[in-house]
């Protein structure tokens, strides 16, 4: 099925979670259908991101035997704080683009988000936790201590204002994400790959 612009439709999930694995050399997401009563459910995709690479790419795959790759993306440039990341379809087609903006980033984590229809910029919410996380990373000794800071993150559509897409860090030793996607508009496998992103890159 393809829209009226020849691209494919987009998949309509409002509600998903991201639960990280850590490995050695690669990191691993499950993203999980939420169920009607707001729990986590199917797995819908499985994600890997292979460290070490010159250019940052995660791929998902239907489910975790990586027998049928259905979506991902990858950094346009190697190794670059401001690198763009095209999301792909299973058959190569871009159906999305997001990127960092490493000035405003320096304070506040923020992030543009593209897609057909869409576009938008995510921020962290708590321009209070954004600096404490600044901050502390600075603080001899104790900045080399694992702290769990919980930032969520909300994505504004530049044109009305309204929330396109929200993250929300859950406390826990493993990362975790509670991801909403109220406008219908934002694919699922661009939404997915977002929140990926803001786990996967959030460092970069």
């Amino acid at each position: 099925m393809t829209s009226p612009a020849g691209q494919p439709a987009p998949m309509v999930v409002p509600r998903f979670f991201v639960k990280q694995r850590i490995t050695v050399m690669v990191n691993r997401y499950e993203i999980l259908m939420a169920d009607p009563d707001g729990s986590p459910g199917q797995l819908i995709a499985f994600a890997e991101q292979k460290r070490m690479k010159l250019k940052e790419e995660v791929v998902f795959f239907s489910d975790e035997s990586k027998t049928r790759r259905v979506f991902s993306f990858k950094a346009r440039q190697r190794l670059d704080v401001n690198a763009e990341h095209d999301v792909y379809d299973e058959y190569g087609t871009v159906i999305g683009y997001f990127s960092k903006q490493f000035g405003a980033s320096l304070l506040r984590s923020t992030w543009n988000l593209s897609a057909p229809g869409v576009e938008a910029v995510g921020q962290e919410r708590n321009l209070t936790i954004a600096i404490l996380r600044r901050v502390w990373g600075f603080i001899p000794y104790l900045g080399d201590i694992w702290v769990p800071f919980v930032f969520h993150f909300d994505f504004v559509n530049q044109g009305t204002g309204q929330i396109v897409m929200s993250s929300h860090k859950k406390i826990g030793f493993r990362d975790a994400y509670d991801v909403t996607v109220p406008d219908p508009r934002l694919d699922f496998r661009v939404a997915a790959s977002m929140a990926v992103a803001l786990d996967a890159l959030q460092s970069r």
